[in-house]
């Protein structure tokens, strides 16, 4: 980096330079006079400066510093330095002592670098040892045992001179069996930080505190009207637990004077664990505990008090992998659309759950690295402020010193260029604590330095790794609380540092794509991600607008496509891709609940009939706005509706089924294939089309004519008939005259006569019909009677 790194600040006196190097000497003189007394330095017995050296290059003796008490001493101070020592050879170290040394001021960040890879060599603990009683004496270190030690001085004995970061080693010296004279066996060195007095400026200084996780949510709701939601497993639980990472950065973070970087889809989550919610397990799942929910509520609680009065950056709900999406997503049709949903939904969420209106117009790529098209689509969906690094965005000019964070880049967007030294402090593994030392005392260190480059004040922004373990929260707390307790720096937050006066000479060029970091690239989503999330869109597009009520199914598919584009995914191959399969299969399955029952052969008899098709909803909700059009595929032997096809809108209740008849009418004999589907009112097919046949049994022409014909045969015979008897009736009132009438009134006045005028009639024709006697012969002609015939009687003509 070309910064002010190399700028020399000022250094100690003459005078106090000229009595480092006196007692330089005077430590060395036995060593120069042991020299003088041997005749060759390859003989049997060595010099005892070779020997010396021998022994601090082999670093027998192992030295850690575990706690350096204060890290930023001031005047006045008494400085702790605690670990351990451990013998590592073969052979016991005796007459041992721990000591401390101080060596000449580091004045360049970059010395400061230099000296750090060096900290666990014997030949960096440079300066004289100091002595008197600020030493821990061992009689003997036995091989493979740690011994601890503990040395407390007063700041004023270490004779430190000007403001500045001074080299600090702790020694251990002794003796061996085959080496039997006092020599360093082993050091370990740090820095120390010094401000002497009232600094002539102060920098002012952010420093990120996020608040990131993975994507603990599935898409999945429960079957019912409340939508319990589902949790991919209970991790969650775990990092908001007492001691877990999320509950370690809360709890540190509220002591500190920080500017929180949240992802609100975190907030989301631990806000649906803190209500009834499941947790998948296998292909089933289990309800959430009741534990994990008061977790949660407390977890809220904590951070509501915690955030309060402090500057809440929001990142994009799911926090979207920037890069992936500028790199390969942009070439698939609402990729962007999908980042602006995640920005859209963002003040709604955090001010729901923390009670504050966030700060949205910052993004923030992976590890700050940038290049044009990372930048047109961070602002694409409405950020104006960049948070990008260091040495992604380097000074390419001639200044002696590291500008200000904030750098106009054009386009009325502005990069808040955060310090990569300081900001990356903090990485790797820092579960030894003197490791995490050394780490506190390098961040300080570096600080110092920078503050000393100018006298010009300056905003300068630390954004560390997104998602920091528990161990480095707990480092990165300690530095912060060391910093801010600091004389050279002064808290700011966020939008202060971004809209501070820029330094007119720090560079305000974005890297071309070529110098894009190919570490990072590896890790980014590729083209196929996007892609799929694209299709999934389309179908939740699809399935949406059939719904009585879309938010049901849009809000959870809508925020689990962004879970899709987290960055979180980085290295994690596997997981994201089983996410976004498990995502799909379960839009697939809802929309599947919408469907046609299958149906089989159809027989249709007579000319015209109706054919039912039934629709079937195993969603809670109702859905609507769909039509089903039913289809011949012969229309000319079945017409449905008078044409080839017959559509009728279907409207089906959550859980019921509708069924929906279409007129039909027969052409001819034989099978008609006939394809059922549902379709959206915008011509969208929904769903698998249901194919069935209908047999047609139709009557044809002739047999119509021949029935048609016996018909009417059957209506003139009735009209026939219907005519002689109406001739017959009339016959018989003319032939019933008026002595007729008598007669018959007669007889009604005489019943008793009836019976004897009936056997006389009966006589009377029995003579007329033949003969008398079986010998007479037959007439030709019969004989008629000169009575009237009787009523009813039949009578041939």
């Amino acid at each position: 980096m070309a910064e002010a790194a190399d700028f020399q600040g000022t250094s100690p006196s003459p005078a106090r330079r000229w009595l480092r190097r006196t007692g330089a000497l005077l430590a060395g003189a036995p060593l120069l006079a042991g020299l003088c007394q041997l005749p060759s330095a390859t003989s049997a017995h060595a010099t005892e400066q070779t020997s010396a050296q021998a022994a601090a290059d082999s670093g027998t003796v192992s030295v850690a510093v575990d706690t350096l008490s204060p890290s930023a001493p001031t005047d006045g101070d008494t400085l702790t330095v605690s670990g351990t020592v451990t013998n590592n050879g073969k052979q016991a170290v005796t007459d041992a002592h721990v000591g401390l040394r101080v060596g000449n001021e580091v004045t360049t960040r970059s010395g400061i670098d230099s000296a750090a890879r060096e900290s666990n060599d014997t030949q960096a603990a440079a300066g004289p040892e100091i002595g008197g009683k600020y030493v821990e004496k061992f009689s003997k270190l036995t091989p493979g045992v740690a011994q601890p030690f503990s040395i407390s001085v007063p700041v004023d004995e270490l004779d430190l001179g000007n403001s500045g970061v001074y080299p600090f080693a702790v020694s251990l010296s002794g003796e061996t069996a085959a080496q039997p004279w006092e020599q360093v066996l082993g050091a370990r060195s740090t820095f120390l930080p010094w401000q002497s007095g009232d600094p002539n400026t102060k920098t002012k200084t952010t420093y990120l505190w996020p608040l990131v996780s993975t994507v603990h949510m599935t898409a999945e709701t429960g079957s019912n009207e409340q939508q319990t939601p589902v949790f991919r497993n209970d991790d969650l639980a775990k990092e908001i637990a007492p001691g877990g990472r999320l509950d370690q950065l809360v709890s540190l973070g509220k002591n500190l004077d920080v500017t929180w970087v949240v992802d609100p889809d975190l907030l989301a989550s631990v806000d649906a664990m803190t209500k009834t919610y499941r947790v998948k397990s296998g292909n089933t799942t289990r309800p959430g505990s009741q534990e994990n929910q008061t977790l949660a509520n407390n977890w809220l609680a904590e951070l509501q008090q915690a955030v309060a009065g402090n500057e809440i950056v929001a990142l994009p709900f799911s926090d979207p992998d920037l890069a992936s999406l500028a790199h390969n997503g942009t070439s698939v049709a609402g990729s962007l659309s999908q980042l602006k949903n995640a920005t859209d939904v963002v003040v709604n969420t955090v001010e729901t759950i923390l009670h504050v209106k966030p700060v949205t117009d910052f993004a923030w790529p992976v590890d700050g690295a940038v290049d044009p098209s990372i930048v047109k689509v961070a602002t694409s969906a409405g950020a104006d402020k960049l948070i990008a690094r260091s040495d992604s965005l380097q000074e390419t000019g001639s200044l002696t010193y590291t500008p200000s964070a904030a750098r106009p880049i054009g386009g009325g967007t502005t990069a808040v260029v955060a310090d990569a030294r300081l900001s990356t402090a903090f990485q790797g593994d820092l579960t030894r604590a003197s490791v995490s030392t050394l780490a506190v005392q390098r961040f300080l260190a570096q600080s110092l330095a920078l503050n000393l480059q100018t006298d010009k004040q300056r905003s300068i922004v630390i954004a560390p790794q997104r998602m920091p373990s528990s161990r480095q929260a707990l480092v990165m707390a300690e530095a912060v609380t060391a910093l801010q307790g600091g004389s050279w720096s002064e808290s700011q937050d966020l939008t202060a540092a971004a809209t501070a006066k820029p330094d007119p000479a720090a560079t305000t060029k974005v890297p071309s794509a070529s110098k894009y970091p190919s570490s990072l690239r590896k890790q980014e989503l590729p083209r196929s991600v996007f892609a799929q999330i694209a299709g999934t869109q389309k179908k939740l597009d699809n399935f949406k607008v059939i719904l009585a009520n879309q938010s049901r199914v849009v809000t959870p598919f809508g925020r689990a496509l962004n879970r899709e584009m987290s960055t979180s995914w980085r290295g994690r191959t596997a997981e994201a891709t089983s996410f976004r399969n498990e995502v799909e299969w379960y839009l697939d399955e809802l929309k599947d609940q919408v469907k046609l029952i299958d149906k089989s052969e159809t027989k249709l008899s007579g000319r015209s009939a109706t054919i039912p098709v039934t629709a079937q909803n195993n969603l809670v909700q109702g859905v609507d706005h769909l039509v089903l059009r039913l289809t011949s595929l012969s229309p000319k032997r079945l017409e449905i509706g008078g044409k080839s096809f017959y559509e009728q809108r279907v409207e089906v209740n959550g859980g019921h089924s509708q069924t929906v008849k279409f007129p039909t009418t027969a052409k001819a004999n034989g099978k008609a294939t006939v394809i059922a589907q549902l379709y959206t009112e915008d011509g969208q097919a929904y769903g698998e089309p249901v194919t069935f046949d209908v047999k047609v049994t139709e009557f044809t022409a002739t047999v119509m004519l021949v029935i048609g014909g016996g018909f009417l045969l059957l209506v003139l015979a009735g009209f026939r008939m219907y005519t002689q008897r109406k001739r017959a009736s009339a016959r018989e009132a003319e032939d019933d005259g008026p002595d007729g009438a008598n007669e018959t009134e007669g007889e009604t006045e005489n019943p008793e006569g009836m019976e004897d005028r009936l056997k006389e009639e009966s006589g009377t024709r029995a003579r007329a019909d033949g003969p008398e006697q079986p010998s007479d012969p037959t007439p030709d002609t019969p004989a008629e009677s000169a009575d009237p015939s009787g009523t009813g009687e039949r009578v041939d003509r």
